[in-house]
């Protein structure tokens, strides 16, 4: 061990603490959803009180009231500005991530550990929104996500169409003839199979690919780089190694923002799941009430539901305004040969820019 090594070992704790508190303030302003006032002084007092005599070794009581009134006083400053809640899947730098910030770039985005999880704050109105990946270019579509959008009571308010760019990073110290490990979703890694190939290096599956980022910078194995977005070269302190190692460049992720609430703002375009009976011809019936109306689909997907064979539900996009009365008329004659409907969102259509 020399300076150099107590230094590095210094930053890393830097960077944990800070994405501690970062992870605080999210979970600080989601508390907001729960209470009717920002400053509630009682609890503060408790919160420095436990810190106080939770210190010890070379951190001192004074300290640790004095550090946590300026986190509280920070937090209670985020909660006042409120800022909508927009919730996704993954660690920040994630895909989900950027789309998030191209649907409206002032929310307060926060991470969640799973999809199940996204839908479950929105439900609640802990979220103003969610935001999800429905369908690749690539990969096609994203069965969980679509399963939870089938059975969930939320309403889809927006979508986002990502390109999607991977790129190999690794530790700033890394010579690149030693990599030998690339770290990454399995998702990001099938993407990006022929690099892979061709320079021989091993692909392990990781949960996320902002999380794989991450943990290379915690961890810090050697011959090791991920695949992931650029925004994690800095947000992770890595290296790019090399940009755009996809071996398709034309990988757009479709996602959808998800709310509570229908959109207040007029769409073009709209979404709708069902079910159909079990009879000849049923599908087609439905199909052909938006085919009078000269209404233009643009997505019709089954998804298998209950793990019963032949038990699906249908997912159906198509462009119009649900105000209109032709779509109100299609909608109206589709529902009537459905065994289940549901109406999930007029809003705006996403375009690639």
């Amino acid at each position: 061990m020399d300076l150099e090594g107590v230094r590095r070992q210094i930053d890393r704790i830097d960077f944990e603490v800070l994405a501690l508190l970062n992870r605080r303030m999210e979970l600080a302003l989601t508390s907001r959803k729960f209470k009717n006032e920002v400053l509630d002084e009682e609890r503060e007092r408790a919160v420095l009180d436990a810190a106080a005599a939770y210190a010890h070794g070379q951190v001192t009581p004074e300290f640790s009231r004095t550090l946590l009134s300026i986190v509280m006083a920070e937090s209670r400053k985020l909660q006042e500005a409120e800022r909508p809640l927009l919730g996704f899947q993954g660690e920040h730098g994630a895909n989900s991530e950027a789309a998030a910030m191209a649907f409206q770039s002032d929310m307060a985005s926060i991470p969640m550990e799973s999809f199940s999880e996204v839908f479950d704050w929105v439900e609640a109105g802990v979220l103003d929104f969610g935001i999800v990946p429905v369908e690749n270019s690539l990969g096609g579509m994203v069965s969980q996500v679509n399963e939870l959008m089938a059975t969930r009571n939320v309403h889809v308010v927006g979508e986002v169409l990502l390109p999607v760019h991977h790129f190999l990073l690794a530790l700033p110290e890394t010579d690149y003839r030693d990599i030998r490990v690339v770290i990454s979703h399995p998702q990001a890694l099938a993407q990006c199979r022929d690099f892979l190939m061709r320079h021989k290096l091993e692909g392990r599956p990781f949960y996320d690919t902002a999380g794989a980022a991450e943990m290379l910078f915690r961890e810090r194995p050697g011959g090791t780089a991920v695949i992931a977005g650029e925004s994690c070269a800095s947000l992770y302190h890595l290296a790019v190694i090399k940009e755009h190692v996809e071996d398709h460049s034309d990988n757009v992720t479709r996602f959808l923002v998800l709310s509570g609430k229908p959109a207040t703002i007029p769409g073009d375009k709209c979404s709708i799941v069902f079910s159909t009976t079990h009879k000849a011809g049923a599908l087609f019936g439905i199909l052909e009430a938006f085919a009078r109306g000269g209404i233009n689909l643009t997505r019709i997907e089954s998804v298998p539901m209950g793990g019963r064979p032949g038990n699906y539900v249908f997912f159906l996009d198509f462009l119009g305004n649900d105000q209109d009365e032709q779509v109100q008329k299609a909608l109206e004659n589709a529902k009537g040969k459905t065994s289940r409907f549901r109406f999930l969102g007029c809003y705006k259509r996403g375009s690639l820019s």
